[in-house]
């Protein structure tokens, strides 16, 4: 969006009062905000089968009909913290089978490449306390393709592209509308609702809108703890609704224009599902059975537990209706609910966002610049989801209904029945991701510390609380496998939050020590579990890289085999040096962590000894001057799998620096310091550790890095290789060198090969659904830039490299830092003719006044054109680029 003036007659920010009020526990408002979900059909929470298959226990089409255990679903959605009172749309545009109240796409099983949302729908704007939201669903006016999206994508191989509903002809001509739902809060329990559709076609049409309000269906399970409740109720009060919750308290609902208001019961619709007679009168369908198909009788009398206003709106071609909804608290519902009062408030909250993000980039963004950060910031506040699983609970079943099928838990998280999830959790992506994953989640906290710093640490705290962190020490990774291995990033999330958050002087040590003692619980978990040989190499299985191995990591090799990943090595190193600089910063107030801080340090010399020398060489390559796993088969060969992809590149991420004066002022972290590296030499030998002054008024330091010099510039040059790594958008997953050379491996009569693939998997390994076989991912990308920048201030201008090689371009490596953020920030700034790289296969689109704006957030991006690919809405990672940008264009202007 272009960049508005800010109002003259105040410099003060309201926005940043509400977080402080919200953060004191003053004024809850952050109790409403767009925590619903996106999909709630096809997750493990709501899979209560034999065979473990959530997708085909709760597919879409049953979606519409079948009450929720865990949570909701809904369409450009509101809804309080605890998921009770839930608002969402529903539309109808004549021809659909049914209403739209949920975003379509394909399951793991139907799409071409693993589930696919199927859709187009943007997140504009929001404010960290959603006093301000704005988002746009774009709804067809011809029948919706449900089905031949379906039957395209069965009849695509992997080697083809997706088939996307910009290509099914939904929206040849300009058929369809646009809808917006804004959100404004009056106060924390009074928001305000404006619904804006707009016909893009030049002909008039007629579209159904349905505001709908429900409760979540908590009554019906028999469970006995605080989730539960009796049943609430929703009725007719003359021109308004009246939901009554026993927790939430009682709210009032009003409709412009006094439409027809139509009533159900949120539950099951058994006959439709499965033929049985009815429990119910009145079931979760109702409104499509009555809307679409004219069944009058299935509408309930005034009251029920789901209400929605009936809108039937015939908008001409190229002009737009506006909608106007309140939902309040009995104690802030105004005496009137519309009038030029209502439009103040959304003024008021629009021009409060703009002086909000005015105030954090400091008004150094151009235009163009300003849109990609506004709506990143939106992506990743929208993407915040209440989450809710109980794991005992789910094993075991619920006392009102039949036992679940018996072995449940031996499919997956049978060992986490002490997991407890009902919280507002960020979330990778609503509908493909509508569940937490540990490591994306660290990425996620840092732009929102810019943003929300209290959210940041809570939600940071949140994973290493006692009913989140097993007992063992393992942090949760997601739903699908609660035990599968993440990437230990955790550490870096809270060092970087922690540091970030405040000046030096300021910051929050609390925070900082409550997390580093349940941290030293998840780094023994590792060590223990990770290195059971106690070789200081690890293991670790897929570690978030899904299919860049030549074969699934997670899995027994073939022939009893045993693999020693270089990127489990050094994500450990990683993790090493990250709690060393927590150790001694809690040691600075606090003596009694020096020895803690002793222990880091020791350790990351040792792996940092394994990874380079062990056997010779470690997992270093002389050779190609490369990093790479080792395959230790059952007969005793090694063999180096000379794959060169971020597995290799990862070890020069693993580095930290140490400040002499740190050094000095803890004694007795220096004398251990002292005597283990006189009595160690060998140990750093390959480890750049070294006394380093880097020129008068500078700060002596040290630089702890996992690979020296000399083998860290041999790294760099394929880094920076357009040949091999080097993208004109970032830094590719794997070489592009394996485009023509690709790796194979014949094991045990099996032949494993990886090759180059810049866009979407042409496997089926992990699911299908990612790529790490060549694309830009942010999230890698932002831990080497950060890389680049330590390595810089330790060697400053002594050492530069070549850029890109073979150039002849010779800089420094803050200069090499900056480039590569710079070729980030392309994939979503527009060129010089408007276009933007991430929308590759739909330019023409693009290019259109209702499309050019809008920004989407992918969750990685083709190694050679920058076309947006898995996830389309992945704000969460992807939300660093809101970091970059604010760096780099900071300094350039």
């Amino acid at each position: 969006m272009p960049r508005k003036k800010a109002p003259a007659q105040s410099t003060a920010n309201p926005e940043r009062e509400r977080l402080r009020l919200s953060e004191d526990r003053k004024e809850n408002w952050k109790r409403w905000g767009p925590y619903l979900s996106e999909r709630q059909w096809g997750t493990v929470r709501e899979d209560y089968s034999e065979d473990g298959d959530a997708w085909r226990y709760f597919p879409h089409d049953h979606a519409r009909s079948r009450a929720y255990r865990w949570g909701e679903d809904g369409l450009l959605g509101f809804t309080d913290r605890e998921c009770r009172l839930c608002f969402g749309l529903a539309l109808w545009n004549e021809a659909d089978p049914f209403l739209k109240e949920r975003l379509f796409g394909l399951s793991g099983h139907e799409g071409t490449h693993g589930e696919d949302v199927k859709e187009l729908y943007y997140y504009l704007d929001a404010t960290p306390t959603y006093s301000y939201v704005k988002a746009l669903y774009k709804y067809p006016q011809r029948e919706f393709p449900y089905q031949w999206m379906v039957d395209e994508a069965a009849s695509r191989g992997l080697e083809a592209d997706e088939f996307e509903l910009l290509d099914s002809g939904a929206f040849d001509d300009n058929r369809y509308y646009d809808v917006y739902a804004e959100y404004a809060k009056a106060g924390p329990n009074d928001i305000l609702v404006k619904i804006t559709i707009a016909n893009r076609a030049q002909e008039g049409a007629t579209v159904h809108l349905l505001p709908q309000l429900w409760f979540r269906n908590t009554w019906i399970w028999g469970c006995d703890y605080e989730d539960c409740s009796m049943k609430p109720s929703i009725r007719k009060d003359g021109k308004r609704l009246i939901a009554e919750h026993e927790t939430l308290g009682e709210f009032h609902f009003h409709a412009e224009d006094a439409p027809d208001f139509i009533f159900t019961e949120n539950e099951t619709n058994v006959q439709r599902l499965y033929g049985a007679d009815h429990d119910f009168a009145h079931t979760k369908d109702a409104f499509h059975r009555f809307i679409v198909d004219g069944e009058l009788g299935a509408v309930a009398n005034g009251q029920g537990t789901k209400a929605a206003a009936h809108y039937s709106l015939y908008i001409p071609g190229g002009e737009e209706r506006v909608v106007r909804l309140r939902l309040s608290h009995v104690d802030e519902a105004p005496k009137v609910p519309f009038g030029k009062g209502f439009d103040d408030v959304f003024k008021k909250r629009m021009a409060e966002a703009d002086i909000f993000y005015d105030d954090i980039t400091g008004k150094k963004l151009c235009d163009a610049e300003y849109q990609v950060l506004r709506q990143c910031y939106a992506g990743l506040l929208q993407s915040k989801q209440f989450y809710h699983y109980s794991v005992k609970d789910w094993l075991e079943g619920d006392p009102n209904f039949p036992p679940p099928p018996e072995g449940r838990g031996e499919i997956r998280n049978g060992d986490w029945g002490h997991l407890f999830n009902r919280d507002v959790i960020s979330m990778p992506d609503k509908w493909e991701y509508p569940w937490f994953a540990a490591w994306d989640l660290a990425f996620h906290m840092i732009p929102f510390d810019k943003i929300d710093p209290d959210f940041a640490k809570q939600q940071l705290m949140l994973f290493l609380r006692e009913w989140y962190l097993h007992p063992n020490g393992q942090i949760p990774a997601y739903e699908w496998n609660f035990s599968d291995v993440n990437p230990p990033v955790h550490a870096w999330a809270v060092w970087r939050v922690y540091k970030m958050t405040a000046k030096r002087g300021e910051r929050d040590l609390n925070f900082l020590a409550q997390c580093f003692h349940k941290l030293l619980i998840n780094f023994t978990w590792w060590v223990n579990r990770k290195d059971p040989e106690g070789r200081n190499l690890f293991a670790g299985g897929f570690l978030g890289l899904d299919n860049i191995g030549a074969f699934d990591r997670s899995k027994p090799l073939p022939g009893g085999a045993q693999l020693v990943q270089a990127d489990g090595t050094a994500w450990m190193a990683f993790y090493c040096a990250t709690m060393l600089s927590i150790s001694l910063e809690l040691a600075a107030h606090d003596a009694s962590y020096e020895g803690v801080a002793s222990k880091f340090f020791e350790h990351f010399v040792a792996i940092g000894e394994a990874i380079n020398t062990l056997g010779g060489t470690g997992l270093w390559n002389e050779e190609d001057g490369f990093y790479y796993d080792m395959l230790h088969t059952g007969d005793g060969r090694g063999i180096p799998m000379a794959i060169r992809s971020m597995v290799g590149l990862l070890p020069i991420c693993a580095v930290e620096l140490l400040h002499n004066e740190t050094i000095e002022s803890l004694p007795g972290f220096k004398k251990r310091m002292q005597w283990f590296l006189k009595h160690n030499e060998i140990f750093t030998e390959q480890v750049s550790c070294l006394d380093f002054a880097a020129g008068v008024g500078v700060r002596p330091k040290f630089l702890l890095g996992l690979a020296a010099r000399e083998r860290m510039e041999k790294v760099l040059r394929y880094l920076f290789d357009e040949n091999e790594f080097l993208s004109p958008y970032g830094i590719r997953s794997l070489s592009k060198a394996h485009e023509d050379n690709p790796f194979i491996l014949n094991l045990n009569g099996e032949q494993h090969c990886v090759a180059y693939e810049p866009g979407e998997s042409r496997s089926y390994l992990f699911g299908g659904n990612s790529n790490w076989r060549g694309p830009i991912w942010l999230p890698v990308n932002f831990l080497i830039i950060e890389a680049l920048e330590k390595y810089y201030h330790f060697y400053g201008d002594r050492l530069k490299v070549e850029l890109p090689t073979g150039s002849g371009n010779w800089v420094t490596l803050e200069e090499a830092a900056k480039d590569l953020s710079r070729r980030l920030l392309k994939l979503f700034l527009p060129d010089e003719n408007g276009d933007r790289p991430i929308n590759g296969d739909h330019p023409e689109w693009y290019r259109d006044e209702h499309f050019k704006d809008h920004v989407l957030f992918y969750e990685y991006f083709h190694g050679d054109t920058g076309r947006g690919c898995g996830a389309s809405h992945q704000t969460g990672w992807t939300g660093l680029i809101a970091k970059l940008l604010e760096d780099v264009c900071k300094e350039e202007k």
